[in-house]
């Protein structure tokens, strides 16, 4: 069973989307993300991505009013992402309702940082955010290239108890031309072979996003071994209706 994961990106508390993550490509396509959520959860849907992109852009924390609101008014499990640098910031996202966490840029630039929020909270409550371009990390709302090579930085973090991971290809992201199969089929077949004598490592449970562009890519990545996909864009250009979301998650 493949978890689907609608996405919200917010910019100035209003919901929007962006290709291939550049801010000058801001579209908004609802001014009250509430209203999103809601629609999405009276479709069925239990899972969201909270994407808080003012936050990526200022390093810290921005939209958690947002975020306390679509926790405390729907029974959405949302995954908060975006600026997540401090403890403090942490602290806020999960007492303002956040299922889990996501950590891309901490995780590249302050490791202990990151590792110490996996030892506090738990694996079922920090996911790894691997978004890359050319198989290389991406960080600071994807400003940035790093250059960590995108797999073995994820072998790595499993070998530390990391269980979810989010990858997105960039060059995928809102351009509505497909996901990277080959490359999720890469990070599960790596990830799959990964030893250690000491102890046991959580199997990989992958978030696919970035690309998804029509329906019948839902089933093939479910039959890769995806554990999860983040839609945005076809979603809200309805390439993917709320309809076929909710008959997918019925019938699986």
């Amino acid at each position: 069973m493949m978890r689907i994961i609608p996405a919200i990106d917010i910019i100035d508390g209003k919901c929007v989307r962006l290709s291939k993550g550049d801010y000058d490509t801001k579209k908004i396509y609802n001014e009250h993300p509430l209203e999103v959520a809601k629609n999405f959860e009276a479709h069925g849907i239990q899972y969201v991505h909270l994407v808080d992109l003012d936050g990526a852009k200022s390093k810290h924390i921005v939209n958690y009013k947002i975020l306390d609101t679509i926790a405390s008014k729907t029974n959405l499990k949302v995954d908060f992402g975006g600026g997540l640098k401090t403890d403090h910031d942490v602290r806020i996202a999960f007492e303002s309702g956040a299922h889990q966490i996501t950590g891309g840029s901490i995780a590249v630039k302050n490791p202990d940082t990151f590792i110490h929020w996996l030892h506090r909270y738990g694996t079922d409550k920090i996911i790894l955010g691997a978004d890359a371009h050319n198989e290389k990390i991406a960080i600071s709302g994807w400003q940035e290239e790093s250059k960590e090579e995108l797999i073995p930085f994820i072998n790595r973090y499993v070998k530390k108890g990391i269980s979810y991971v989010i990858c997105t290809d960039i060059s995928k992201d809102g351009m509505l031309e497909g996901p990277s199969f080959d490359l999720y089929k890469k990070i599960l077949r790596e990830g799959a072979m990964i030893t250690d004598e000491n102890e046991p490592h959580p199997p990989i449970r992958l978030i696919a996003s970035g690309g998804i562009s029509a329906y019948d890519e839902l089933p093939k990545l479910a039959a890769m071994g995806c554990e999860g996909t983040i839609i945005g864009k076809a979603i809200y250009e309805n390439r993917i209706t709320l309809k076929q979301l909710e008959d997918y998650i019925l019938n699986q």
